[in-house]
């Protein structure tokens, strides 16, 4: 048994409360190499007294089972339910050879009875407070998001369009044009995000700002009067909830822009600005041009976002900062009811202060949704008192490598998309923002080179995640783009210019994710390995009760013809037909999906 892969941490990812009665603890061990766990566990001060006056520790024992396999690791798991809401626990795992260990808070002890009973040996929960679980609002796993870039949507008051906006997509995006998208552009397309079952907007900054993106900041409690007026977001705002359309802003606390009036004031006044605490700055005088990549060089007079000294970073430390911050974060919420936030370079701001923000913003609106923009593994900012998600880049690229850049199989998919999962708590990923691309990337048809089979193929895969999935608009008509500037291009409205097949693919996609939305947010995932699948044919199941639902991804150039487990009855509940048993024939780049009670 190799000991040094055996691994657990209590009040972690590896142990949590799931619910106020539930905790879910989790084991790693070395892959294949363990064959059985076991649990000992009880409350720490329950005891019987014997007739010798002995008192004996209460506890009882229960097997884990394997819940994941990566590369490198088993992850066992069970659920239990502390009768006193407390717990201490140990585990006794059996290695293929049949030895056994006892692993506990003192590491791996040999097996004894002393062993069983010393409490010193065994992991301590010591109590399921409500008030410090994880929670994210359950509105969330059923929303299917949409992702907006506000001025490449759509235009719906030409009026206030900046002087040199370009006719409506009539070249592919430059870094700083314009076209003119707006507020009631959204407006009016509200009844096409609904017909096309979308149940959140994400809205990229629509504070007054001088660029076409707005993430350099002047004022955050103005609407960009291109964009529109306050009375014009609040009737979006209005009208997505009447059709039951959540909306999410994009806040730029990290920087602010540099025409703001807080960085004029100290470019003006130096060392005697008011606002000099607000930046981090290392000499004065601060001059745009002094920091950032010009002529080779790197320089550093102040922090900014990246090198870009068009945007100086703010001191979140600084008490006029945070609380400049945090009513800007509850204005928008009071006054205009907006259902979440999305956070931009959220991994650059201090922990301190998101746990004021989120303290803030929850006392407003409880079940406001709070995602930040980190691009890595997150959880010290999931842990229940800052985020209730990350944008999930790290699952975006395990499903790029395997159904769109091709370079990993189906075994090395599950191992990556496993290990992703066993990194949070099982409600950090039931409320995750999963998406394939966005204002920050390619888009996933300009990934794939234009083949519509592989964007099916990763789109499916996406919205039979647990999590919220989220399209980036235009999508579902077969909207392509490279990198920044083009992954920005206008929306087409011509319905001759649009891929109709791909918008009747994506409402399927979403009605299916609406039907089935129990099992694809709360079910079990089950890979399906065996040797008769080919390297690119990935099987998996959701089981929730006695319900499955069965996915079968067929990335080959090839017809394939899956073998199924059991003699359970299978209904194809994507293609419809009637019901199958045995095997089922997928064809090339295709994928389907089986449902069954038994």
């Amino acid at each position: 048994m190799e000991k040094s892969a055996i691994y657990h941490q209590s009040c972690s990812s590896y142990a949590y409360a799931y619910d106020n009665e539930t905790l879910h603890l989790k084991i790693r061990t070395k892959a294949d190499d363990v064959r059985s766990v076991s649990i000992i566990w009880g409350d720490p001060f329950e005891n019987n007294q014997t007739e010798e006056d002995v008192y004996q520790w209460v506890s009882r024992k229960d097997e884990l089972c394997k819940l994941a396999q990566t590369k490198l690791h088993d992850y066992w798991f069970i659920r239990i339910k502390p009768p006193f809401h407390r717990t201490q626990y140990g585990f006794i795992l059996t290695g293929n050879d049949g030895f056994k260990i006892f692993y506990g808070d003192r590491g791996i002890l040999p097996i004894k009875n002393e062993t069983l009973t010393t409490p010193d040996n065994f992991f301590k929960f010591p109590f399921i407070h409500e008030i410090d679980r994880f929670k994210a609002p359950e509105w969330v796993k059923s929303t299917v998001w949409y992702q907006i870039f506000p001025e490449r949507f759509a235009s719906g008051d030409p009026s206030i369009s900046p002087n040199n906006a370009l006719p409506w997509g009539s070249k592919d995006p430059a870094r700083d044009d314009f076209f003119g998208g707006d507020l009631q552009g959204i407006i009016d397309h509200l009844d096409y995000l609904h017909d096309l079952g979308i149940g959140g907007i994400y809205l990229n900054p629509i504070f007054s700002a001088p660029t076409n993106h707005k993430y350099d900041t002047l004022d955050y409690f103005a609407i960009d009067p291109h964009f529109g007026t306050k009375e014009t977001f609040k009737k979006l705002v209005h009208e997505a909830h009447k059709r039951g359309i959540r909306i999410m802003l994009d806040a730029v606390f990290n920087h602010i822009g540099s025409t703001s009036k807080q960085w004029l004031d100290v470019v003006q006044n130096g060392e005697k600005s008011r606002y000099k605490d607000w930046f981090h700055i290392h000499s004065f005088p601060v001059k745009e041009g002094e920091n950032g990549n010009f002529e080779g060089k790197t320089t550093l007079s102040f922090d900014t976002f990246a090198f870009t000294p068009k945007m100086p970073k703010l001191n979140t430390a600084n008490p006029e900062v945070k609380q400049y911050l945090l009513d800007i974060s509850t204005y928008w919420i009071k006054e205009f009811d907006i259902d979440g936030w999305r956070l931009d370079v959220a991994n650059e701001v201090d922990h301190a202060f998101w746990k004021s923000f989120h303290k803030a913003v929850t006392a407003v609106k409880r079940d406001v949704y709070i995602v930040g923009e980190i691009w890595h593994d997150a959880w010290n900012w999931l842990l229940g008192d800052e985020f209730h998600s990350v944008m999930n880049y790290p699952l975006t690229q395990s499903i790029l490598n395997f159904f769109v850049e091709d370079k990993i199989t189906a075994t090395e998919a599950t191992s990556t998309i496993n290990e992703h999962f066993m990194k949070y708590p099982q409600m950090v990923n039931e409320a995750a923002f999963n998406l394939l691309d966005s204002h920050d990337t390619a888009r996933i048809l300009t990934k794939t080179g234009g083949d519509k089979q592989k964007v099916k193929q990763a789109l499916a895969f996406l919205f039979a995640q647990t999590g919220s999935p989220c399209i980036y608009y235009g999508t579902e008509i077969g909207l392509d783009g490279g990198n920044d500037p083009l992954c920005r291009k206008c929306m087409i409205w011509d319905e001759e210019k649009q891929d109709r097949d791909m918008l009747e693919f994506t409402k399927k996609l979403i009605k299916l994710r609406k039907d089935y939305q129990s099992i694809l947010s709360n079910g079990t995932l089950r890979w399906i390995q065996n040797n008769n699948l080919p390297k690119n044919v990935l099987c998996f199941s959701r089981v929730l009760g006695n319900q499955s639902l069965i996915f079968i991804f067929n990335h080959g150039e090839k017809v394939n013809c899956i073998p199924l487990e059991g003699t359970t009855s299978y209904v194809d509940v994507w293609n419809g037909g009637e019901a199958v048993t045995k095997k089922i024939t997928v064809q090339a780049q295709q994928f389907t999906v089986l449902k069954t009670d038994g």
